[in-house]
């Protein structure tokens, strides 16, 4: 497998020969306010470039999307992927969404396994901030709270958890202990809501997926990107986790 990180969450796994493109966020910089309900609206996002130019990044076999928020997935990117490409999602809602933007081969991640290209993808549970405290916040502002996290397996690759928009919590453990992923990507820059609660892993949430997966490869993505960010690379290097690997926006990792 190959792992390329290409800005924020958005990347490219190529695994059993299949390219999946993940969570295409294709916008320039600054091109999107901050989140009002989050940190730092000041901030306009996202904070970089893309490294690669629209054209190569949507070159892909798949789309995942692990759920339907503003900086997961835009218009340049709708707008851009050609309609016909397989397009998996979460759950019957997205899948809609994405149907209404014209894309024709629109598939349901399942929890008991989804095939495609000889490629077992799992759908896993996730939680985008404590669910009894961050869902009544997203149900008042108009914005889906679910999202998904994935297992890849394929015949002579090895496992693969991209564990999506998601805090250290039960639902994480499970998919860990279930499946024993040797390469683990996590978002985790500590994106954090205005109340002080954090959306996604932060320095916390880091030590303990390590300390929980002592020998599995933990790839940190989803980094330096968004408006209400709280961890850097920078705070995760620091902390000198052996299994932990921190790619630069344009860096492909092949563990």
């Amino acid at each position: 497998m190959k792992i390329h990180q290409i800005r924020n969450a958005t990347l490219i796994i190529t695994y059993n020969d299949t390219k999946f493109l993940i969570d295409p966020w294709l916008m320039p910089q600054e091109s999107m306010p901050g989140f009002d309900s989050a940190i730092h609206p000041e901030v306009r996002q996202p904070r970089c470039e893309l490294p690669l130019s629209v054209e190569e990044i949507i070159n892909v076999d798949a789309v995942i999307l692990t759920h339907w928020h503003p900086d997961h997935i835009d218009e340049i990117a709708l707008g851009a992927l050609r309609k016909t490409v397989p397009f998996f999602v979460q759950n019957e809602i997205d899948g809609g969404i994405i149907k209404q933007h014209g894309f024709t081969d629109v598939r349901i991640i399942d929890e008991s396994g989804t095939e495609f290209n000889a490629v077992k993808l799992i759908k896993t549970e996730t939680q985008h901030g404590e669910r009894a405290v961050i869902k009544p916040i997203c149900d008042s502002i108009g914005m889906p709270y679910d999202a998904m996290g994935v297992i890849f397996t394929a015949n002579g690759e090895k496992t693969l958890y991209l564990a999506g928009d998601t805090i250290w919590c039960p639902e994480v453990q499970k998919a860990l202990e279930m499946y024993h992923p040797a390469v683990v990507i996590i978002n985790a820059c500590g994106a954090q809501m205005a109340t002080g609660d954090r959306l996604i892993m932060d320095i916390n949430d880091v030590r303990a997926i390590s300390a929980c997966a002592p020998n599995s490869l933990i790839i940190a993505s989803h980094m330096d990107t968004v408006s209400h960010l709280t961890v850097t690379r920078a705070d995760i290097r620091a902390l000198n986790l052996k299994n932990i690997v921190i790619p630069e926006d344009g860096e492909t990792i092949t563990p």
